[in-house]
Parts: structure tokens; C-alpha cells; sequence
């Protein structure tokens, strides 16, 4: 998300550092710029012409400054004005303070509705809060069906009455059997339509006054820019929604919807749906996702993507075994499978500073490649990941042949592992950490993420 505005955003900075000083007339040139690159991203133009005000009226001072890159001031007039853009504080999903809470999912048809409301199921029960799924939409058709298969898949129970299309009664009934259970936090999957009609609202003004929700949120898809803001302009006028999650911002999405919704309807953006898997939905932090756009990292998302992903345990075990018998093939594929946990990569260099998508084009990242290596990993027998020494001509061919790929890339892989296995001895013996292999101007051979 956010790659085209955070490449122009970029190319328009970079003229500006050049120049030692700035004068006003600079600023001025540099912020007719970034105009135009927010207008070409889909941001509404009002809330362009007032963002670019606000940053101009802060920047003149920039030149007054001495012993400061001047540009790098303007970076961070325009990091703040982003920031509060964009929401300027985290919110989080507000809770009752008598359970259930009640939350309820509204959107048109298409948004991802249904698909994030297992997401948002899943990432409360990782939270520890015992959440039930309401199926509540009773028009379109397997939309019962869709809301029954996630919550097997993520072991939530699903509360769904195919008997009635009065959902007023179906939403009361989940809710009740909630009570009884127990459960903290119970989502409402609510029907959409094509468009904003009377009919739609009326329906969801009466599921509102009936289940008295906390928390109404809007889902929108974050590929329909300013069409966004206005259908979520229409929910909230209609329902009063209290939050926005926007959907699909991993695609190519110009970023107008996330930069635009919170100023037009002043609603906080809570969630992000970053893939298509159902741990892909981030909580959205204004500031940070302010530092992407202008190529400063998220290593806080990194770090707690981490976090939350690592086993400790199995951490500690690994660097245990590794200090003292050495890394094998066995370590290796654990460590594999931990990052594959992370998501994919190219997502996660994207949380590094100073990383934009014309570096990671360079860099050919193959999204498979790891795929690959785990692949001829699982060719090797348990003796062979044990001692990569055992491994002669035959023994490569026939695991080239098990995996699917070429005698060359599993030479090449053995060879990088011969590497990693050598830097590991050197950390823990206390030496000096040498290149990585794979990293250029660090040593090591080619990247085994690239094609």
C-alpha cells in the first residue's frame, strides 16, 4: 500500500535535500509537489488544501533554523501533519464494561465484510477474550455458509438461524446464547447491498436500537479511494459509526480512502485487512503508518509481529542446541517455518527504514523462494538434515528430483548453509560476526531470495 505516493513523496524530498538552505519560494515549489501527489493518490481536495496550509504555515519557519538540514525539517512538518491526518492517535476496540461486547460489522456488499469479521474473531481470541460470530446477513446467498466455515476454521463458535429473515431475532438470540456462554465479545456479520438504499438502513437502525451495540464498524474496501469516504459519510449518518477498517491495502490501493476517511468523517481507522489470510488484520497506529508512507520504518509493527509470532521456548531450545552442538538442517527448517509465521517478506522490508518499493524491484525478491528451500529441505532424510556432509552427487540429484528443482539450487543452498554454519560457530565462540551470506557489500554469496 501507500508505494506510488511514498516513491513521489520521496523523488519530491530528495530535490529539496540537495539545496542547503531553503528559501520560501523553495518550499512553496516543494509543496505544489506534494500537492499534486496527494491529489493523484485519490485524497479528498479540501483536505489536501487544508493539510498543505497547515504545512506551509509551520515550514516557513524551517529556514530559520541553522545547524538542521532544512529538508529534513519540512520531512518532519509533513511526518506530524500525516500523522494527524491520518487519525493522530491509535484507538483501539472499546469494551463493555458489562460483557458482551457487542460489535457490529456494516459495509456494502463486496468490502470483505464477512471474511473480516472471522479476522477480527480470531484476533480477539489471541487477545484471550472469548468471542462469538453472528451470522446476521440473510440475503446473500452462502454468506451463512462463508460466516460457519471461518469459525471452524478458527475453532469460534458461529450463531446462525436459517428458519427466519428476521435478523432483529437472530442478532437477540445470539446474543442471549452468548450471555449463557460466557463470551466477552460477540460480532454481528450484518447484510450489505450494492449501494446505500433505504431499505439497507432501515434494517441496521433496527438491529441498532435492538442489540444496543459498543462498537458499530464500517468496512471499507480500500481500493475505492474517495468512494470510500462517501458510502462511509452515508453509513454514518444513518447509524453514527464509531470506527472504520479498511480492507485490501496490501493491493495496490493509491491510499486516498486511509488518508481521507478520518478527515471527512472524523472516525478512526482501527484496523487494516493487510492479505487474505485471517491474521491479516493489523491495528492501524496513525503515526506509524505516517513513517511508511515517508520511508522512516514501522519497527515497532516488526517488532511486535515478532512477538507475537516466536515461540520462546522453542527460541531458547534452538539457541541452546546451536551453542552446542552446532546448527543443522533441522534448526535450519524450524527458523524456516518461524519466518514464514512473519508473513511474507517483502512485506516485512517494507517495515525498514529507508526501504520503498523501487529497492525491493532491484533486489528481485522471488515470494516463492522460500517455498523452494523448504521444499528441498523436506527432500533431505532426517540423517541427511542431520550431517550436510553425507550428501555426495546422488544424493543431491535424487533430492533435486523430490523437491522439484534443479541440482543447482541445491548446491547453492548448501553452500549458503556451509556459511551460516561457519558465522554461527564465529558468534557463538565469541568471534567477530562475519557477513551474512546473501547480503550484498557484506560477503557471502548470492541472496537465496532471489530468483
Amino acid at each position: 500500500m501507500f508505494d506510488e505516493l511514498t516513491e513521489k513523496l520521496e523523488a519530491t524530498f530528495a530535490r529539496l535535500r540537495g539545496r542547503g538552505v531553503l528559501t520560501e519560494a523553495d518550499i512553496k515549489e516543494g509543496l505544489r509537489e506534494v500537492r499534486r501527489v496527494l491529489l493523484e493518490a485519490d485524497v479528498n481536495f479540501q483536505l489536501t488544501r487544508q493539510f498543505l496550509e497547515r504545512v506551509e504555515q509551520k515550514a516557513i519557519g524551517v529556514t530559520q533554523l541553522r545547524g538542521v538540514n532544512p529538508a529534513q525539517q519540512l520531512v518532519k512538518v509533513v511526518y506530524d501533519e500525516l500523522t494527524a491526518m491520518l487519525g493522530e492517535r491509535q484507538e483501539g476496540l472499546k469494551l463493555s464494561t458489562i460483557p458482551p461486547t457487542v460489535v457490529m460489522m456494516v459495509g456494502l456488499q463486496g468490502s470483505g465484510k464477512t471474511t473480516t469479521a472471522g479476522k477480527l474473531a480470531r484476533k480477539l481470541k489471541a487477545e484471550g477474550r472469548q468471542t462469538r460470530l453472528i451470522a446476521a446477513d440473510v440475503y446473500r446467498p452462502a454468506a451463512i455458509d462463508q460466516l460457519e466455515t471461518l469459525g471452524q476454521q478458527l475453532d469460534i463458535p458461529v450463531y446462525a438461524d436459517r428458519s427466519t429473515k428476521d435478523v432483529v431475532r437472530i442478532a437477540r438470540d445470539g446474543i442471549e446464547q452468548a450471555k449463557r456462554a460466557r463470551d466477552r465479545v460477540v460480532i454481528v456479520d450484518t447484510a450489505g447491498r450494492l449501494q446505500i438504499d433505504a431499505e439497507l438502513m432501515d434494517e441496521l437502525k433496527r438491529l441498532k436500537a435492538a442489540v444496543q451495540p459498543t462498537e458499530i464498524l464500517f468496512v471499507a474496501d480500500g481500493m475505492t479511494g474517495q468512494e470510500a469516504v462517501r458510502i462511509a459519510q452515508g453509513f454514518d449518518e444513518a447509524l453514527n459509526v464509531t470506527g472504520v477498517i479498511l480492507t485490501k491495502m496490501d493491493g495496490d490501493a493509491r491510499g486516498g480512502a486511509a488518508l481521507s476517511i478520518y478527515g471527512i468523517t472524523k472516525k478512526p481507522i482501527k484496523y487494516i485487512g493487510v492479505g487474505e489470510k485471517l491474521d491479516a488484520l493489523e491495528d492501524f497506529h496513525p503515526d506509524r503508518m505516517a513513517g511508511r508512507i515517508l520511508q522512516q520504518g514501522d519497527i515497532l509493527t516488526l517488532v511486535e509481529k515478532a512477538q507475537s509470532t516466536f515461540d520462546e521456548a522453542e527460541a531458547k531450545r534452538l539457541e541452546k542446541k546451536v551453542r552446542k552442538e552446532g546448527m543443522d538442517f533441522e534448526d535450519f527448517l524450524t527458523t524456516l517455518k518461524q519466518m514464514q509465521k512473519l508473513g511474507p517478506l517483502e512485506g516485512l522490508l517494507k517495515l525498514l527504514p529507508g526501504v520503498n518499493a523501487s529497492m525491493l524491484k532491484q533486489a528481485k525478491i522471488d515470494p516463492k523462494r522460500m517455498k523452494h528451500i523448504e521444499a528441498i529441505v523436506l527432500s533431505m532424510t532426517p540423517a541427511e538434515r542431520k550431517k550436510p556432509d553425507l550428501m555426495n552427487g546422488s544424493r543431491r540429484l535424487r533430492i533435486a528430483k523430490g523437491s522439484g528443482r534443479t541440482v543447482t539450487e541445491v548446491n547453492q543452498l548448501l553452500d549458503q548453509f556451509k556459511q551460516m554454519q561457519k558465522m554461527m560457530k564465529m558468534m557463538t565462540g565469541g568471534g567477530r560476526m562475519p557477513g551474512f551470506p546473501g547480503m550484498p557489500g557484506m560477503g557471502g554469496g548470492g541472496s537465496p531470495f532471489r530468483r
